[in-house]
């Protein structure tokens, strides 16, 4: 069983440009699209379209569009009830997959809110093997809170701690990073992933290694692969990095590797990331060597950038025959 935790889930909406996005004037869309979104929905949802056995904890009500989409998908879900709506999140996708985002901040919940947010989860997490716990925070969350939840989950698990993956940015990417509990239990995550403006981003403010642009990460991957060993020695125990259309590297206490996917032909980019973690953790649930989950991550990938919208891919989708492995140094 596969948990996720979406703190700030959203209702994703998909709009198809016939051209460039032209700021400033009217344009008429090819086609509109909506989907159960937050980067933790959207694994499960990657999960559940592969057979995987997973179940999405977020909070919303039980009439909001967004618990209304997981139930017409057969996404299985645990939602603290709240009055407030969730967010509405907005792609705008043009020929070729660029693609603009416009995200909502999403509602405000109280401490009280938060606190019965983690109770949810510990509790779905009983004998899980992993908790992924993605996205971003809603107003007002601290920027521990990853980092406070991983620890609890360790701290409080009966016969075994599930891994624990995080995917985030800004604040409660780096404080996942430096993650401790007042108890000591380690708060840092056993999987990091990021892209590579956050792993750039998290260079940066944390100085694991000279900063580097998300461009540059992408453009060297032996320069992303010696960002993500910094992090990995600081204690998180593996980090895959998403590198765009360069394919993602992976880095682990025992060693490094980059893997690509011949182009594709890109339709949207909305929720790719969210499908190689996915396909990663797929990988993993079948006892897969790492450099094999690192294939199956960006086949995943892949796929998912093909499709509109934020669909997501079922492992017959991808290809993993067509990604080449390649071993990097670590530093």
């Amino acid at each position: 069983m596969i948990v996720t935790f979406t703190a700030n889930p959203s209702l994703d909406r998909t709009v198809a440009l016939p051209g460039p996005l032209e700021r400033g004037e009217v344009q008429r869309a090819v086609s509109v699209s909506q989907e159960s979104g937050g980067k933790g929905v959207n694994v499960s949802r990657a999960l559940v379209a592969s057979g995987m056995e997973t179940i999405a904890v977020l909070p919303g009500a039980e009439s909001d569009p967004v618990l209304a989409g997981l139930l017409r998908d057969g996404v299985p879900f645990a939602a603290l009830p709240i009055d407030e709506p969730l967010r509405t999140n907005v792609a705008l996708t043009e020929p070729g997959g660029v693609t603009t985002k416009i995200n909502e901040p999403g509602p405000v919940l109280s401490a009280e809110q938060q606190e019965a947010l983690i109770a949810l989860l510990l509790e779905r997490a009983r004998g899980a093997s992993w908790v992924v716990l993605a996205g971003s925070l809603p107003p007002g969350f601290p920027a521990d809170f990853y980092a406070t939840v991983t620890a609890r989950l360790r701290s409080t698990a009966d016969g075994g701690a599930p891994l624990i993956a995080v995917d985030s940015s800004g604040g409660p990417l780096v404080a996942a990073v430096s993650g401790t509990s007042p108890d000591g239990v380690s708060g840092k995550p056993d999987l990091l992933k990021p892209n590579a403006e956050e792993l750039s981003e998290l260079a940066a403010a944390a100085g694991f290694a000279t900063a580097s642009t998300a461009d540059e990460l992408e453009a060297d991957p032996e320069a992303a692969a010696a960002a993500a060993a910094a992090v990995v020695r600081s204690g998180v125990g593996a980090v895959l990095a998403t590198l765009g259309s360069k394919g993602a590297v992976l880095v682990t206490a025992d060693g490094a590797w980059l893997a690509t996917h011949p182009p594709v032909a890109a339709v949207s980019t909305v929720g790719a990331g969210d499908s190689s973690l996915a396909g990663y953790l797929l990988a993993h649930g079948q006892g897969a060597a790492p450099a094999d989950c690192l294939r199956q991550a960006v086949a995943h990938g892949a796929a998912a950038a093909s499709l509109p919208g934020s669909t997501v891919p079922a492992v017959h989708q991808t290809t993993p025959d067509a990604v080449t492995i390649t071993a990097l140094r670590k530093d």
